[in-house]
């Protein structure tokens, strides 16, 4: 039987430019390649955690147009239970400007749209579905009341959360006090931390750091060189699978839906880790956000060659 996961966050379509590099502030670029994709965090672990394996159901806002419309048929197309998506009236769906340079390397842009009007009592309503799950999964392009209301409800229902802290900002203690699981990459670890990572030792000290916050485990994302894992019992580096990177902006989304499918099926910690590290690697050899995160079968072919 599949595990359940639901994922509260956010959904935006990704407007795309492809350029020999990233431009500089005040510069115009001429040239780019043009596509659109669906993205937006929550979507895009919503996505990754249901080709990973999972039953996902995704609690989210959209806008009453095209661009919501076409979130909801890529999301059914993809098994996500669409129920708990509310259709907003007054605002228009989230989006999001990228560019992307040669190397892979990302800068992104964000109108939030109806992502802000996700509520608290938008999540309560959700109470049942929320205590039926095997694991919660959030990010926090969403209002930090509404993240910290599904924290609540999954505590108070003994459902172990998942929280990639990004984009970064400072956090509450009150809400790190009801993570299981704590993602950040190392921007978001220094800033939650205080620990300023420059080596790898520095980042074993931002994840005691973090432990000291609350969360039971904390696994910051170290791109290509992989995951650093901590728990109070220890610390480990599990490596990343070597790619040639073509776009790397939905890497940490695929890598926290992939995780989250691994730890609801209770596999070991670090085998958790190393299957979505082998999701996030695939992940970067394709173009777009949700178009580029992988089905379980490939997966599993990369963690078996």
């Amino acid at each position: 039987m599949k595990t359940r996961i639901v994922v509260v966050g956010s959904s935006n379509t990704d407007m795309i430019i492809r350029l020999n590099r990233l431009p500089r502030p005040g510069e115009t670029l001429l040239g780019g390649e043009f596509s659109m994709a669906a993205g937006g965090k929550g979507a895009n672990q919503a996505v990754a955690a249901a080709r990973a394996g999972a039953r996902v159901t995704f609690i989210a806002r959209v806008g009453k147009d095209i661009f919501g419309e076409r979130a909801l048929e890529g999301f059914r197309r993809d098994g996500i239970a669409v129920d708990r998506i509310i259709r907003d009236p007054r605002s228009a769906s989230g989006v999001a400007l990228i560019f992307v340079g040669a190397e892979g390397q990302n800068s992104i842009a964000v109108a939030s749209g109806a992502n802000a009007r996700l509520t608290a009592s938008d999540v309560r309503r959700a109470r049942g579905v929320i205590a039926e799950a095997d694991l919660v999964v959030m990010q926090l392009e969403t209002p930090l009341a509404t993240v910290r209301a599904a924290a609540q409800e999954a505590a108070a229902a003994g459902v172990p959360v998942v929280l990639n802290p990004a984009p970064a900002r400072p956090l509450p203690r009150t809400l790190l006090r009801l993570v299981t699981v704590l993602t950040p990459n190392e921007t978001e670890a220094e800033m939650l931390s205080g620990v300023r990572i420059r080596n790898d030792r520095s980042a074993v000290r931002a994840a005691v750091a973090l432990l000291g916050h609350g969360p039971k485990i904390v696994a910051i994302t170290l791109g290509a060189r992989g995951a650093l894992v901590a728990t109070q019992e220890g610390h480990q580096i599990v490596p990343a699978f070597p790619v040639r990177a073509v776009d790397t902006t939905a890497a940490g989304d695929v890598f926290n839906g992939a995780l989250a499918v691994a730890l609801a099926e209770e596999k070991p910690l670090i085998e958790a880790v190393r299957f979505a590290n082998a999701a996030a690697a695939l992940s970067v050899t394709r173009l777009g956000a949700q178009p580029s995160a992988p089905r379980r079968s490939t997966i599993e072919r990369l963690l078996c060659g």
